[in-house]
Order: structure tokens, then C-alpha cells, then sequence
């Protein structure tokens, strides 16, 4: 079975809490044990002339007035380690008692003249435990002398000290678990929102975003990543949602515009099939338009493919162009298309740019063409080329109608018409200005339009000057 993150960390706080716990209490258990012992052990050592005092001048009556806490015992063993005698330490009036410590079968020191090391040993009479020593007694002709005194006292303190730890090792888990539970809930709190929004993202609400988002904890840091993120997603589906409408305005205007040389065609077909041949004027007007019509349509075709190369990001042809040389070629053809027309041409100097150079001058072209094409037979045009900023610029400016904001946003979109009544024999499939856009792109350079002041539509391309 998993657990949760929750349910992880909570299992590792109360774990970390009950390991220090036992580990702290089993140190002050031992630490206590070791000096209650040690403080037993050194009553047993220091008492050797109080112990042999009371055997020797006590006779077999208890021990009133003594070092040695009571139930105390001192006894004297023969030779055969039967006990000769006897004393137990007790308080004023009260009865000695019948403890008694369990001697070992053979006493620690035999055949040493010394106190043995203090041990721990069975007793009887109620009493658990003695901590005793054993010593030859030369005053007694070498018998030996047993000084044995009860752990009860110890014995109780330490159970009273491990109860007490129970006890408080029981408190302090209890509280722990119900404080990092609720550390953890307010700490899991944000994961838990972003769990919920990213359920509403799932079910396609991408404008929706996950917080906390700040760089001051790791969940803020956290959201600021998958905000992030999610702005690219959103980007993403924005784009190839944009993408997909353009594919679909792309093929349905594109199919559109094809369907009438083909309309044409098929019916001219048609005349001729019926017997046009029988009027020479209706055969001729049949094969010329089909003739027409069969090149508007490969026109047409040829421009959308050039778009869909530049789209595809074919690369183009590499070499230095001055653009005052395509420009100059470009007002000579306008003057020459519309004589009427005042075409002006600033091109102080060269201006050269790496670049295909047919490529550029068809930029050119349209550009001038949509001018005339697009004003009042009498509107002048003007054409610019200069340097500024590491890049040549190039604008082409009239002095029309213009274009509103709405039709300035679609302007460079394929088949987009600012006029939609047009002709198409005298506005053009609406190519012309994408070709421009997709052409200036390729180069890495930019075009904008803007409204000309007084009047008019201006478009400038920006391209990288070529290096030296």
C-alpha cells in the first residue's frame, strides 16, 4: 500500500520523536541506575570498621544508630560459611527485618585479605536485590564479614523514574503527532489547491494558474514554475489553435480563389465542346480566356507555394543586394505603369543587405504595386531607402485612403482583402503583401504598416545589413 505524502511525513516526525525518546530515556535510566549503584557501592566500601563494630560490640540485638540505610544487613560466617552472626540495621521501635541476602557459594575474595568489589545478589524476605560485600575479618580470626544492603530504595526510584518517562514519552508523541498533523495539513495546504486547479487545467481551462506563486518558499518557487509552464502551454495552444484557423482561412480562401479560373475554364471548355468552333469570335474568346484564366491559376499556385516554402523555412539565396538599386528599378517600373503619378525615390546612398536579390525586388514590387493598385490614380507615392541602427530601411509611402486599425492587424494575412468588393482581376488574389511578410522574414529582417501622416498607408522593411 502507498502512502500518502502526508502520511509519510507524519510517520517519520513521530519516528524521529519516539528515537530520541528512547534513546534519552534509556540514557537517564542508566545514568540514574549507575549512580545510585555507585552511591550504594561506596557506603559498602567506607562502612568496613561500622560493620565489624556492630558484630563485635552489638552482640545479636539491631543496629540503632548507623550509616546505613535500613534493612542493612552484616553477618558473620564461620569457617564452614555457616553464619555465626547477625544485625540488621532498622529504625527506633521497629521490628529488624527478615531479609536476608542469597550468598554466593563461594565469596568473592576467598583467600584474599581484602574487600571484595560490591556485587549484586538474590535476596529473600520481601527484598529483591542486595548490593553486598565480604572481607576476612582478622579480628575474628580471619572469619569472614558480609555487609549487604537492600535495593529496595533504588529499585523503587528507578521504577518511578521509567513510569514517569512512560508517561512523558506518551505525552510528548501524543502532542507531537497532533502538532505535525497540523503543521503538515497547513504546510500541504497549498499542494492541495494546486491539486485543484490543476484538475480544472485538465479539463481544459488553461487560463487558470496554481497558488502560492513567490520565491520565498519551495511550494511558491514551485508554483512559479508550473505558472510558468503553464503560460507556454497556453501559448502553445493559443498558437496551434491560431495556427489551425489560418490553415483552415488558408485552404477555404485558397479553394475560393481557385474555383473561379477553374469555373471559367470549365465553362469556355464547355463552349468550345458545344461548337464554338462554329463562330470563330466565340472560339477565340474561349481559347484566350482559357489561356488567361490557366495562367491567373498558376500564378495563384505559385504564390502559395513560395508561401508554404518560406513558411517551412527553405532557405534562400545568400549574397550581398543594395537595396537603392532595387528600389531605383522599382520607381522606373511604377513611372512607367502609371505615368500620371508623381513617384518620388530617396536613396542617398547604398545600402546593402545579404539576401535573395529576386526575392527582394518582388518585396519591392508589391509593395508598389499595392499603392497604385490601392489609391486614386493621381495619389503620389514615395519611396525611401536609408541606414539606421546596423539596418537598412526601406519604405514604400502613398497618400490614399489608408486602412482602419481592424484591417491594419490583418493586412498581411493570405487572401485578406481590406476591400472586400475588389475585383480580383484588378485587387489580385491578396497574396501579394503575405509574400512580403513571409519574403522580409526569411531574411530575419521586419515590415510594418503604420498611417502615413496626413493621410495614406506607409510600410517600412527593416533588414540586417550585410557584413563587411
Amino acid at each position: 500500500m502507498t502512502l500518502s505524502l502526508r502520511g509519510r511525513l507524519l510517520i517519520g516526525v513521530i519516528s524521529l520523536v519516539v528515537i530520541g525518546l528512547l534513546v534519552s530515556d534509556v540514557a537517564t535510566y542508566g545514568l540514574l541506575q549507575s549512580s545510585l549503584i555507585s552511591r550504594v557501592d561506596a557506603q559498602l566500601m567506607s562502612g568496613h570498621n561500622e560493620a565489624v563494630g556492630a558484630l563485635g560490640g552489638l552482640g545479636r540485638g539491631p543496629a540503632q544508630a548507623s550509616q546505613f540505610p535500613t534493612g542493612t544487613v552484616v553477618e558473620r560466617l564461620g569457617s564452614d560459611g555457616s553464619i555465626l552472626d547477625a544485625k540488621v540495621t532498622t529504625t527506633f521501635g521497629a521490628t529488624p527485618s527478615s531479609a536476608r541476602p542469597v550468598l554466593p557459594k563461594t565469596l568473592a575474595n576467598a583467600g584474599m585479605d581484602i574487600a571484595s568489589s560490591p556485587i549484586t545478589v538474590e535476596g529473600t524476605g520481601g527484598v529483591a536485590r542486595f548490593r553486598m560485600t565480604d572481607w576476612p575479618e582478622n579480628s575474628f580470626g580471619g572469619e569472614f564479614v558480609v555487609l549487604a544492603i537492600p535495593l529496595t530504595d533504588v529499585q523503587s526510584t528507578l521504577s518511578q523514574l521509567l513510569q514517569l518517562e512512560i508517561l512523558i514519552a506518551v505525552g510528548v508523541v501524543t502532542a507531537t503527532a497532533l502538532l505535525a498533523m497540523l503543521i503538515i495539513q497547513v504546510g500541504l495546504r497549498p499542494l492541495q489547491k494546486m491539486g485543484g486547479v490543476a484538475a480544472d487545467i485538465a479539463a481544459g481551462d488553461l487560463t487558470k494558474r496554481v497558488e502560492p506563486a513567490t520565491p520565498t518558499t519551495e511550494i511558491g518557487r514551485l508554483g512559479l514554475a508550473l505558472n510558468g509552464m503553464l503560460s507556454q502551454i497556453e501559448a502553445a495552444f493559443a498558437e496551434r489553435t491560431e495556427s489551425n484557423n489560418r490553415l483552415r482561412r488558408f485552404i477555404a480562401d485558397a479553394s475560393h480563389e481557385l474555383r473561379t479560373p477553374l469555373t471559367s475554364i470549365r465553362g469556355y471548355s464547355e463552349m468550345l465542346r458545344r461548337g464554338a468552333n462554329e463562330s470563330p469570335s466565340d472560339a477565340e474568346l474561349a481559347r484566350r480566356r482559357i489561356e488567361e484564366e490557366s495562367v491567373r491559376m498558376s500564378t495563384l499556385v505559385d504564390d502559395m507555394l513560395l508561401i508554404a516554402r518560406l513558411d517551412q523555412g527553405r532557405p534562400l539565396e545568400r549574397k550581398p543586394v543594395d537595396l537603392q538599386t532595387i528600389a531605383t528599378d522599382a520607381a522606373a517600373d511604377a513611372r512607367a505603369v502609371a505615368p500620371q503619378r508623381q513617384i518620388t525615390l530617396t536613396a542617398p546612398g547604398s545600402v546593402v543587405v545579404e539576401g535573395d536579390d529576386l526575392r527582394l525586388r518582388q518585396v519591392v514590387g508589391n509593395l508598389v504595386r499595392n499603392a497604385l493598385v490601392h489609391t486614386p490614380q493621381q495619389t503620389a507615392v514615395e519611396i525611401a531607402v536609408s541606414t539606421e541602427n546596423g539596418t537598412g530601411r526601406m519604405s514604400v509611402v502613398d497618400h490614399g485612403p489608408g486602412l482602419q486599425a481592424k484591417e491594419m492587424e490583418r493586412i498581411f494575412e493570405p487572401f485578406y482583402r481590406a476591400d472586400p468588393s475588389r475585383s480580383r482581376d484588378s485587387g489580385g488574389a491578396g497574396l501579394g503583401l503575405s509574400i512580403v511578410s513571409a519574403v522580409v522574414g526569411a531574411h530575419g529582417g521586419t515590415v510594418n504598416v503604420k498611417e502615413t501622416s496626413g493621410g495614406g498607408v506607409t510600410f517600412e522593411v527593416e533588414l540586417p545589413l550585410a557584413h563587411a
